[in-house]
């Protein structure tokens, strides 16, 4: 399982690219609401420990180079 650093860190590099594309116009502002309440109920699933282990997998995968 993926740390709570860990986790608050992936949080503030996802709030900043979200946030970069919404400037840029890439993104509305409702389009990001609509991830951000999407990451927020996935967070309250089961399937949020699937991603968490994803995540884990791909973390640790590049950490052992």
């Amino acid at each position: 399982m993926i740390s709570t650093g860990s986790a608050v860190s992936l949080v503030v590099i996802f709030g900043i690219i979200t946030a970069l594309l919404v400037r840029s116009h890439s993104v509305r502002a409702w389009e990001a609401i609509c991830i951000a309440l999407f990451g927020m109920y996935l967070g309250q699933t089961p399937v949020s420990l699937t991603v968490d282990g994803i995540v884990t997998w791909f973390l640790t995968g590049f950490s052992n180079f």
